[in-house]
């Protein structure tokens, strides 16, 4: 069974900085890529940021140049370093990978449980 886990929210004010993890676990295969997605109230989920297997990486333009997306392949973790944080950012950070476990042969998405980032103004 595979599972992520996210850790690393929490409260901050303007300006500030927060690193977020995610750490898949249980019989995986492969892992084609790892991303975060957020949540505020009232709106919908929307990507942030996502690394390839290839390390090649996409950002959400309301984030590029403050937040940082990496990957410790050995690890099957992902990281994402947010830094010069704004209120606008507040939301629930999701953690999401698409992987194939041992056993099957193709790829699922599997989601993270939320971790929550407040940024107080």
């Amino acid at each position: 069974q595979v599972q992520l886990v996210e850790s690393g929210g929490g409260l901050v004010q303007a300006g500030g900085s927060l690193r977020l993890s995610c750490a898949a676990s249980g019989t995986i295969f492969s892992i084609n890529a790892m991303g975060w997605y957020r949540q505020a109230p009232g709106k919908q989920r929307q990507l942030v940021a996502i690394i390839s297997f290839r390390d090649s990486t996409n950002y959400a333009d309301s984030v590029k140049g403050r937040f940082t997306i990496s990957r410790d392949t050995a690890k099957n973790t992902t990281y994402l370093q947010m830094n010069s944080l704004k209120p606008e950012d507040t939301a629930v950070y999701y953690c999401n990978a698409r992987l194939m476990p041992t056993n099957v042969r193709y790829f699922l998405n599997y989601w993270g449980q939320g971790t929550q980032v407040t940024v107080s103004s």
